[in-house]
């Protein structure tokens, strides 16, 4: 299992935050999601078939973008 840590400048709220964690866990492969809407940084938990692109496209399908 792999973790990637992703700042997302657009989270405000909590609500925010159950937003992201609910999108990826739609992804096969994501484990777990921690969001963190005063640090605005998601921490997800990830094996195969799950990708990092995968999750960062869903992260901007969902309307939360990650920086860089």
């Amino acid at each position: 299992m792999e973790n990637l840590s992703f700042s997302i400048p657009n989270i405000s709220c909590g609500h925010c935050v159950m937003a992201i964690e609910n999108g990826l866990s739609e992804i096969n492969g994501v484990s777990s999601v921690k969001g963190d809407a005063a640090g605005k940084t998601i921490v997800v938990a990830w094996d195969l078939p799950a990708t990092p692109d995968e999750i960062k496209a869903k992260l901007d399908e969902i309307g939360y973008p990650a920086a860089g």
